[in-house]
């Protein structure tokens, strides 16, 4: 597809010197194996609702979604070497738009933080599939959720025609995620095993500006990791070469502006004080022009910490070992027993 020509890395958590690396082309998705008991081929979870849910208000208890996340459906648990399991599970609130949430926890743990990952819009939930998760929860004490935003790859469907896209339907794209962060949130708290008194959020590329929006109105996200997160529209919507240049012209309309002006995370930053936050910016990853790194750095609250560096070497060698995860461990576990 012609719109991931620059898409940001989906494997830099597991792999921290493949920091920023650009995937070339979607991952086919390989079946997880159903566990005993599961149904034979995953449910469409077919819904029906008389409200039209509302991309103008980012916060779920406005936008005419129920705020009670229904029951998920166990399409599969797996126990992983190293002693976790991985749970995949089904959710729906709008119709003919089910979504798979993973989760990865040490087996038998209680009451763990939790942190959630959302990957740019280009990239394939199968790396929530990786079984090295396990060592990577297990060492930094926290449970893993991940699940693939609106308008990505995985949760693309008939009769939605592949021209709409993530940017083509912006306003869409980051509403719709944000009250799924919401929900997604709603239904962790549900479950006995999580403590969801303290969230982290790892956020890259389009998902980090679908963070920066769901933290601005959900106020368990304590913590914020951010990989060159989208932002400053304007800016980001003139320069940036994710966007074909036979499409840019449609995207500099006055109106499709003023539809995404108020859902604009460098809008949102500044009202995260007290929050986490710990932005990261590459200077040759491409896709988020310099202008709006620069605009994005600038309306991060001064209690955040903003790491640049020139290319995705020298920040896996920032990092270490241990990747983003052992800020965002820190950050959890430091208000997971208030």
């Amino acid at each position: 597809m012609h719109r991931c020509i620059l898409p940001l890395a989906a494997l830099l958590i597991l792999a921290p010197t493949a920091l920023s690396a650009q995937l070339t082309s979607a991952a086919v998705r390989p079946e997880e194996p159903a566990a005993t008991g599961s149904p034979a081929s995953p449910p469409n979870l077919t819904l029906s609702h008389s409200h039209v849910e509302d991309w103008t208000i980012l916060s779920l208890s406005k936008s005419r979604l129920p705020l009670t996340a229904p029951n998920a459906v166990l399409l599969s648990k797996s126990e992983i070497e190293g002693g976790c399991t991985r749970e995949l599970l089904r959710l729906q609130w709008r119709p003919n738009d089910p979504i798979d949430l993973y989760l990865v926890r040490p087996a038998g743990a209680q009451k763990m933080p939790v942190v959630l990952f959302l990957y740019n819009y280009t990239a394939d939930d199968a790396v929530f599939r990786e079984d090295r998760w396990c060592s990577r929860v297990t060492q930094n004490g926290f449970a893993m959720a991940g699940f693939a935003t609106a308008l990505s790859w995985p949760r693309m469907r008939p009769p939605r025609p592949m021209k709409e896209w993530f940017v083509s339907e912006l306003q869409e794209a980051l509403a719709t995620s944000a009250h799924d962060v919401q929900m997604m949130l709603n239904y962790l708290e549900t479950r006995d095993d999580l403590d969801l008194r303290r969230v982290g959020i790892f956020g890259q590329g389009s998902g980090g500006a679908v963070a920066i929006l769901a933290a601005s109105v959900d106020p368990r996200i304590k913590a914020l990791d951010l990989i060159d997160p989208w932002g400053d529209w304007p800016d980001w919507l003139r320069l940036s070469p994710q966007i074909p240049g036979a499409e840019r012209a449609a995207y500099l309309r006055p109106d499709f502006l003023a539809r995404v002006s108020t859902l604009d995370p460098a809008g949102y930053l500044p009202q995260l004080k007290g929050r986490a936050i710990h932005i990261q910016l590459v200077s040759n990853e491409l896709v988020t022009p310099t202008v709006a790194k620069d605009k994005m750095a600038a309306a991060a609250p001064d209690t955040a910490t903003v790491s640049r560096y020139p290319n995705a070497k020298a920040e896996a060698e920032a990092l270490g070992a241990n990747g983003i995860l052992g800020w965002l461990a820190s950050e959890v576990h430091a208000g997971s027993s208030q």
